[in-house]
């Protein structure tokens, strides 16, 4: 699979040997809301996120460079900018979409559930990333991590396995979990009654808007 390098806030398709390590792009001073948040029709009780290209712009497994600190089972990153980045051993930094802390903002604020399936090889890197990262809350901010209210699956496997854990769980329906992705493989969880949401440059405003209109066409909650 070619990666995807992020530069100006512009995605393209780059070979392996081509790529470069990627930041996040600049973010806004407020991210609008999705529309559907707010049109009065209905919206799924859980939304998922996969990690890599889908809430940052990288993968975590081969992009970020980090040893276990001495003494200690966390990794030896660091926050930067108040935490909206983090930096790893080769002082290459590290964030989430620019949009990305404003839909988890939005979701809390709804009562939506969050959580994460990622197939990713790092677990444990990953965690540390998401207890470092901060998401601008009002005047102060909070640990990305605490966004997911659902135990998030972050483990290497079929994603269909990260999805009867998550229903298991939470106790709710497949039909009422919203998933986005950036590959195509992971569609085979609407076998369960998932919708997936497949994401090319990352989870954006726009993206979270056709991925609730997809959930609700599917689920038939639009009104005639």
């Amino acid at each position: 699979m070619p990666r995807r390098s992020v530069f100006g806030g512009k995605a393209s398709l780059d070979s392996e040997s081509d790529y470069a390590p990627s930041t996040t792009t600049a973010l806004p001073e407020k991210t609008p809301w999705p529309a559907t948040f707010t049109d009065g029709l209905p919206l799924p009780k859980m939304i998922v996120f996969d990690l890599d290209y889908t809430l940052w712009p990288f993968w975590v497994d081969t992009h970020v460079t980090a040893s276990r600190s001495r003494g200690s089972s966390r990794y030896n990153l660091k926050p930067l900018d108040g935490g909206l980045k983090v930096k790893d051993e080769y002082g290459e930094s590290y964030g989430f979409y620019s949009d990305v802390g404003g839909i988890l903002e939005a979701l809390r604020t709804k009562g939506i559930r969050i959580s994460l399936a990622s197939r990713t090889h790092a677990p444990d890197l990953a965690k540390d990333m998401l207890e470092l990262l901060r998401v601008p809350s009002g005047s102060s901010s909070r640990k990305a991590y605490d966004y997911f209210d659902v135990e998030p699956k972050i483990y290497p496997g079929d994603k269909r396995d990260h999805f009867r854990k998550l229903q298991r769980d939470s106790g709710i329906d497949y039909e009422e979990m919203l998933f986005f992705d950036d590959e195509s493989r992971n569609k085979n969880v609407e076998i369960l009654g998932v919708v997936m949401r497949l994401v090319r440059d990352g989870v954006s405003v726009h993206e979270v808007d056709e991925g609730v209109k997809d959930w609700r066409k599917r689920n038939q909650k639009i009104p005639n």
